[in-house]
């Protein structure tokens, strides 16, 4: 069951930003997820559309968002840049806070795709109330410049993680993400998707459709969860 949301937040243009419930027909534990989307795409796109369905049929409470810069766009059509991180963030919090209205004692997974997810990181790693962590391509650094790691804050998160990666992922490098999550506070796990982009689209030689690769995303993070 799906359930369009209008989410109101703080400190940002807009007075609210569109949401989804995605709601399964049971409820399988008391874990609640807190999807946030990337900078290239919104809530809607095919990859969170596909996530969150593939949870709520698992058996998982999905929420997914709009960041306000997103909502922009939706609303007027014109392409925008990514919010500066406050304001991210800001929305973000909002998001939590309005899933937790409605399922005040669940325990919340915050998950997202690339940008999404880092924020998800930063949230944490500032103390703010989470069970665990799920990141759909880590961003560990901008595309060509590997030396910039965002992974400083990792040993201040506790909560254990979920890390999907792309052997092809221009925005993770591997060699370098390993030694940085021997540095993560908590527990990690590490998924490798084999012959995948930050995208999480394949390589065609290995004959796996977009469908079955999201498919597989989704049945790691089944695993993943029933283990906590």
């Amino acid at each position: 069951m799906q359930e369009a949301i209008q989410i109101p937040v703080r400190g940002a243009p807009v007075d609210w930003v569109s949401g989804f419930w995605d709601l399964p027909e049971t409820a399988k534990s008391d874990f609640v997820f807190l999807l946030a989307h990337g900078a290239g795409l919104d809530m809607s796109s095919d990859f969170m559309a596909h996530i969150a369905e593939g949870l709520a049929a698992a058996g998982y409470p999905v929420m997914r968002f709009n960041y306000a810069y997103s909502e922009r766009m939706d609303r007027g059509g014109n392409r925008r840049p990514p919010d500066r991180r406050p304001m991210l963030e800001a929305v973000h919090r909002c998001a939590l806070e309005f899933l937790r209205r409605r399922f005040p004692d669940a325990r919340v997974v915050l998950s997202g795709k690339s940008m999404g997810g880092r924020m998800s990181s930063y949230l944490t790693a500032d103390g703010i109330d989470a069970a665990a962590l799920c990141f759909y391509g880590y961003p560990l650094h901008p595309p060509g410049k590997p030396e910039k790691l965002r992974s400083e804050h990792f040993p201040t998160i506790a909560q254990p993680a979920l890390f999907l990666q792309g052997t092809r992922d221009n925005l993770c490098d591997l060699e370098l993400l390993k030694p940085a999550l021997e540095t993560y506070g908590g527990q990690s796990t590490l998924e490798i998707i084999e012959g995948a982009d930050h995208g999480f689209r394949v390589l065609k030689k290995l004959n796996l459709s977009d469908e079955e690769v999201l498919d597989d995303l989704v049945q790691r993070t089944v695993k993943w969860v029933e283990s906590l």
